[in-house]
């Protein structure tokens, strides 16, 4: 919810798209809580090659984590994320009995997140628009600015590009692959390109954002 402290504190669109980034992402917490249940389906998978203790161990490991943060009295949010994840690929994979169904949410999930995306830049509405439409508490007020629409349209094809990467080196292993190896493959590949990708792309939006300093113009009422 934006207030005017927040307008006084983002005077630029880049100080605001930088806040807002900053708040979606969980540290390094928040990568160790990602990998852990996926890293530890892989390994369980590949050792003991028993899926329903593999679906066991994974999401107990991310209750685990999540009574951590509860304890602890710290944002649920990331570990929710990781577990609602964890918990559809534990349905998929136990509804076919192939542990490699374990990955296909994840790759639907960036292939449907790259479309959106995609669209959003097309249409001329990027989605990291909507972050400066969260702190100016207009939501569509920054599409009157053609300098503020480019900027937020670059940035969304940063934030757009870890999840098309994804969709295509995982999308053949899952689909082309079979057995212990293709369930190594797409855990190494979903650790490897989960929160490193995504810090990359935060690292380029923000190298982006250090280079202008874009008024947020106030929107006059109606």
């Amino acid at each position: 919810m934006s207030t005017e402290a927040d307008e006084v504190a983002h005077d630029t669109v880049e100080a605001a798209v930088r806040s807002q980034l900053a708040k979606a992402f969980g540290g390094v917490r928040g990568i160790v809580e990602a990998a852990v249940p996926t890293a530890a389906f892989t390994l369980s998978w590949i050792t003991t090659e028993d899926l329903r203790l593999s679906l066991i161990i994974s999401i107990a490991l991310s209750v685990l984590l999540l009574v951590a943060r509860l304890v602890q009295r710290s944002t649920p949010q990331f570990v929710i994320n990781s577990l609602v994840g964890i918990a559809i690929g534990a349905f998929f994979a136990s509804r076919t009995g192939d542990a490699k169904d374990y990955f296909l949410p994840g790759i639907l999930w960036n292939g449907a997140y790259a479309v959106a995306m995609l669209v959003s830049i097309v249409t001329r509405w990027p989605v990291v628009g909507f972050l400066i439409g969260s702190v100016t508490g207009d939501p569509t007020g920054w599409h009157k600015d053609p300098g503020i629409v480019r900027l937020c349209t670059r940035l969304t094809w940063l934030l757009m590009l870890p999840c098309v990467v994804r969709v295509a080196v995982q999308l053949p292993v899952y689909l082309f692959g079979g057995g212990d190896q293709a369930v190594a493959a797409l855990g190494l590949a979903k650790i490897a390109m989960g929160w490193p990708l995504q810090i990359a792309a935060l690292a380029a939006m923000v190298w982006v954002l250090g280079r202008g300093r874009t008024p947020i113009k106030p929107i006059a009422p109606a």
